[in-house]
């Protein structure tokens, strides 16, 4: 991937959008590790449709909680800073993708549903969740880190390596 692949109006939007994504996910990651009394549990609890069996399994085990307790504040974490950082943006948007997929299938936007949290709005089929999973797809298929970040670094050596 090049930079004259792109004029610089769209090369700007791409990576303003990675930014902007990756802030979205570190910020939440830090909330939750800053938050002593932060957990999954409720979350879980609450969940709707056609996987909440599964959902509701998570959160039945203290053990499995913490595991994914863990895991969701971590690789929200991560996430965030790979997309801020343009460092191994591909993979970092597709875990995010995967993310972000689990909090849709857990709450769906579906007719009838009522969450105890609440929500921005009314949805059907369409949320933000779903949204952000396709504003990821985009930076899977545009990764901007190999022009304006550290995998422009990571990958020009691996070319003059191979």
């Amino acid at each position: 991937m090049k930079s004259d692949d792109y004029s610089n109006v769209q090369l700007v939007i791409l990576v303003i959008s990675r930014i902007l994504i990756g802030w979205y996910f570190l910020y939440e990651g830090i909330v939750k590790l800053l938050n002593p009394n932060w957990s999954s549990l409720g979350y879980l609890l609450d969940s709707k449709g056609l996987f909440s069996g599964l959902f509701h399994a998570l959160a039945s085990s203290s053990t499995v909680l913490s595991v994914v307790d863990f895991l969701n504040i971590w690789g929200l974490i991560a996430i965030g800073l790979g997309l801020i950082l343009g460092m191994f943006t591909k993979t970092a948007s597709i875990a995010g993708v995967v993310l972000l997929s689990l909090y849709y299938l857990s709450h769906p936007a579906i007719i009838a549903a009522e969450y105890v949290l609440p929500s921005e709005g009314n949805y059907l089929w369409v949320n933000k969740t779903l949204i952000e999973v396709f504003l990821l797809l985009i930076l899977i298929y545009f990764p901007t880190g190999e022009i304006i970040g550290v995998d422009r670094f990571i990958y020009s050596k691996k070319r003059v390596t191979d």
